[in-house]
């Protein structure tokens, strides 16, 4: 059973407040249940597994704030399973225990809730072609091997569990926060130069794709930075950044910097701009050609650059390392010569 099904599994029972009057019930749901997404939620209330003051009702009913809203079972239907695709797989390290793989931006880990059209181009249909099903099985037909995740828009290293024993050593010493992950980011703005967020996430109800730190009683969350660089370009000032974090909750790294007002740079769902525009008042015009005025980079700026962790069944401590891919790296470059020209 995969997160989403356990979430909803068992009865559960929650209390509209007058700041949830006028919206749908759908929408409290999505905002209220952890990693439980739109679609699956429509799919309980569709199969009358939710009711609202003890009678089943639609996703479109809108809430007065005083509901006592139940949900008596899971959602039936048919399980989502992966299959084997000959795609591109950047393998960093392999053994007959894990592996270790580099994941591109652009790919989602594995399917969703979203249908069979979700169910291919994963980083899971790459990995059942590559290991011929020699992928542990704890996360479901969908989710094999699968240990822990990056968001689609993030590129960087993940380990893979070959066997399910494997597997559950790697989960526990993902939760007693044995493995140590460091990112690279850049980010809009020039943050200080260390500092530690510790703040609790939890889904944003406005907004449910959104995660946030203002609403209490989320999930405990600890990310720690280091500014690398800083530059200051047409386009505004900007930080090369180094991440620790301690825990993995969804979208950590991202929502925690834009709780400091420096967004993840092409992060748009948390606050950086689609695209970079220089401020003219600030570019000295020089006989050399100008920077571009206006850049893009389509993706976030955010890699998992190190990974470490214990070999479950070597002991041996194991640290990897991938450098930024060649569309970071390049957009860098762009940042850069814009901030020479400008001088």
């Amino acid at each position: 059973m995969d997160s989403e099904q356990s979430a909803a599994a068992s009865l559960r029972t929650f209390h509209s407040t007058p700041e949830d009057a006028g919206r749908r019930l759908d929408q409290f749901l999505t905002a209220t249940l952890e990693n439980v997404s739109r679609a699956r939620v429509q799919e309980l209330i569709e199969q009358e597994k939710v009711r609202v003051n003890g009678v089943a009702a639609r996703s479109s009913l809108k809430l007065r704030g005083d509901e006592v809203i139940e949900i008596v079972r899971e959602a039936e239907r048919p399980p989502l399973k992966a299959a084997p695709e000959d795609i591109p797989l950047d393998v960093v390290y392999e053994d007959e225990y894990l592996a270790v793989v580099n994941k591109p931006a652009g790919m989602i880990v594995h399917s969703g809730a979203g249908g069979e059209e979700r169910n291919r181009g994963t980083l899971v249909n790459a990995l059942l072609f590559r290991f011929q099903h020699q992928l542990s099985g704890l996360g479901g037909e969908a989710r094999p091997g699968i240990v822990h995740r990056l968001d689609k828009d993030t590129s960087g290293l993940m380990v893979v569990a070959k066997t399910d024993e494997v597997h559950r050593k790697l989960a526990a010493q993902f939760v007693s926060r044995q493995v140590k992950k460091k990112y690279i980011a850049l980010v809009g703005g020039w943050p200080p130069e260390k500092g530690t967020v510790a703040a609790e996430i939890s889904r944003d109800r406005q907004r449910p794709t959104r995660m946030t730190t203002r609403r209490g009683g989320g999930r405990a969350a600890v990310s720690h930075f280091r500014t690398l660089r800083k530059l200051e370009t047409p386009y505004g000032k900007f930080a090369l950044i180094e991440v620790d974090i301690e825990t993995g909750r969804t979208h950590q790294i991202r929502v925690h910097l834009s709780s400091l007002h420096h967004p993840v740079v092409g992060d748009t769902l948390y606050g950086a701009p689609r695209i970079l525009r220089q401020n003219t008042a600030s570019v000295r015009r020089r006989v050399e050609p100008q920077p571009e005025e206006e850049l893009s980079l389509g993706r976030n700026f955010l890699h998992a650059a190190e990974l470490e962790f214990v070999h479950p069944a070597t002991h041996e401590r194991m640290k990897f390392e991938r450098a930024i891919p060649a569309e970071l790296q390049n957009f860098l470059k762009r940042l850069e010569l814009s901030a020479k020209g400008s001088k």
